[in-house]
């Protein structure tokens, strides 16, 4: 049986019979690509709405997250590496259907749940889950949120526009050769953002990571950019702590941080930082 091509992101991995993608998510079974984390989940919790984090979306709201195993990327600095590096021989895990997901939502509305949020590891590897599950709980009235590093091909973003509300994107810098570093595509994410901020709240991250992307004339590019899109599009500006793999440096400085912060916010009308 010859090799099938996942169609979800960028990298386009051919996949053998059995054979796992390079998230760790997804597999050839038979000859079809599927989604080999669905209803895997690994972590569970009920957040403040700005942890996600979003700003402008129903403020001081809870959110139920909820996460999985796998990612696309190779973030050095990852902070859920436990899970997101992780693949199904390795996470933790229990299985939740997407029902059983939704009622879980309902049971926290009287305490402020609002929905649930799709986080943690990278949601859209496991997409299918997130469209099954969101589309129950827009039933139920309630909302969802998709915490991403917006990888993912515009079929993929299709499919689940008519249910996701609001969306965190990561933006991870704005330079080619840094996304190539992470095992991303900045144009993939570019054209994520732009097609998912024309039917979706959208906020933005973007964490200075030191030496890497925390240029001053980086950020007004950035910015720039995105206030092309729109210049009500919120960006968070969050510091850089040693995680994981990128231990070889300090944490980001907090005066720069801010700078940069100042930086954006000549472009646009919302700019935060976090972890300072």
């Amino acid at each position: 049986m010859e090799a099938v091509c996942c169609q979800v992101c960028m990298h386009h991995c051919m996949l053998k019979p059995g054979q796992w993608g390079r998230c760790r998510a997804r597999k050839n079974e038979d000859g079809e690509i599927r989604c080999g984390n669905y209803g895997r989940v690994t972590s569970l919790n009920l957040d403040p709405i700005e942890k996600k984090p979003l700003r402008l979306f129903y403020p001081g709201s809870l959110i139920l997250s909820v996460g999985s195993y796998g990612c696309n990327l190779r973030c050095p600095f990852c902070q859920n590496h436990e899970i997101s590096m992780k693949g199904a021989d390795t996470a933790v895990s229990c299985f939740m259907s997407p029902k059983e997901l939704a009622e879980r939502a309902e049971k926290y509305r009287p305490v402020g749940n609002i929905g649930a949020a799709f986080t943690y590891n990278e949601p859209l590897v496991g997409w299918e889950y997130v469209r099954d599950t969101a589309r129950l709980i827009h039933t139920n009235g309630m909302k969802n949120v998709l915490v991403t590093n917006g990888t993912a091909s515009l079929a993929v973003l299709e499919e689940l526009l008519p249910y996701v509300d609001a969306m965190n994107i990561d933006l991870k810098g704005f330079r080619t050769e840094y996304y190539q570093k992470l095992g991303g595509d900045l144009e993939t994410v570019k054209a994520f953002i732009i097609r998912a901020a024309a039917d979706c709240h959208v906020e933005l991250t973007t964490l200075a990571v030191t030496g890497e992307n925390d240029g001053y004339e980086e950020m007004e590019e950035e910015a720039a950019w995105i206030a092309s899109v729109s210049r009500d599009i919120p960006l968070h500006v969050t510091r850089f702590f040693p995680r994981y793999h990128m231990t070889d440096r300090d944490a980001a400085e907090v005066e720069r941080v801010y700078r940069l912060a100042e930086t954006a916010g000549k472009y646009l009308n919302y700019v935060f930082t976090g972890n300072c």
